[in-house]
Order: structure tokens, then C-alpha cells, then sequence
């Protein structure tokens, strides 16, 4: 699905912390926010992201 040489690169952009796959979701190490991917593209927008400490009923 995802190539593991990107996701060593890739950051949450929020909080800036590592990243993991979990299912069909990016996601954060630190702030647990879960980011989509779609067509098998990371979406990695803040505003696209589930969760985290802001979460408001996502």
C-alpha cells in the first residue's frame, strides 16, 4: 500500500512526531491524530486528520 521509505520520512504535520500505519490510516505516534489514505496517497492535512487533542466529534 504505502512504501515503507516514505513512511520513514514522513512527520505528522501537526506536532511534528513520528508516524505509523495502522489499517487504512497514517498515524501520529505523539498526538494520535489518524490521517487517510486515499487512492493510495497519504492525506496528510491537519484539517483532513482524525482525532488528536482538538478532536471536536471526529
Amino acid at each position: 500500500m504505502i512504501d515503507k521509505e516514505l513512511l520513514a520520512i514522513l512527520a505528522c504535520p501537526a506536532c511534528k512526531a513520528d508516524i505509523r500505519l495502522e489499517n487504512d490510516k497514517i498515524v501520529c505516534t505523539s498526538c494520535g491524530r489518524r490521517y487517510p489514505i486515499r487512492d493510495g496517497i497519504p492525506v496528510m492535512l491537519i484539517d483532513e486528520a482524525e482525532g488528536g487533542p482538538d478532536a471536536k466529534g471526529k
